[in-house]
């Protein structure tokens, strides 16, 4: 019996994300980042901070930003992960980076990423991919700098008494600031 789903084989596809893709990508969000759900993926922060990732209003101000774009990748028609990617002079930032959480661990994280740098440099013509992560996150930050990114040790605080991003559950959470130079 084949119990392999269409969601682990196929074809990706990037494209940028519409309006009317809010309403899938608020729980894709979500479910990366928070929740139950999100702990059957290696990305969760669920153990950092409780409550809702993102909300649709925050989507859609992505998606209408005139200087970026929320990156929709699809498998056989079906919405598997999204990044956002910012113009911001001479760099490029990256954030909002979601993969369906039965789908982490193997390979896709790597490949949505090389896109994500692909489509800046010609897009925008950017050398400079930056993003931020909270700096408790060693795991992932030890995953990004696999993959060239470097840690910059400048730290910006985390929005605490603001529940639209989450209930902390720590006193000492920040965000680091991570870059990587990006070939031609």
């Amino acid at each position: 019996m084949d119990t392999a789903s269409p969601l682990d084989s196929g074809e990706l596809t990037f494209r940028d994300a519409v309006e009317a893709d809010v309403s899938a990508l608020v729980p894709l969000i979500d479910s990366a980042y928070r929740g139950d759900v999100s702990q059957g993926g290696w990305t969760t922060e669920a153990h950092f901070i409780e409550g809702k990732r993102t909300a649709p209003d925050a989507v859609l101000q992505v998606i209408i930003n005139p200087v970026g774009t929320l990156l929709v990748v699809e498998r056989d028609g079906a919405l598997i992960a999204c990044c956002q990617l910012e113009h911001r002079g001479e760099v490029a930032y990256f954030g909002l980076f979601a993969v369906r959480p039965e789908l982490q661990g193997g390979g896709l994280g790597r490949r949505i990423i090389a896109e994500a740098e692909r489509t800046v440099r010609e897009r925008w013509g950017v050398r400079e991919m930056q993003m931020t992560v909270l700096s408790v996150r060693e795991e992932l930050i030890a995953w990004y700098e696999r993959r060239g990114y470097r840690r910059t040790g400048k730290l910006s605080p985390f929005p605490y008494g603001d529940e639209s991003v989450g209930i902390p559950q720590r006193d000492d959470l920040a965000f680091e600031l991570l870059v990587k130079e990006l070939s031609s």
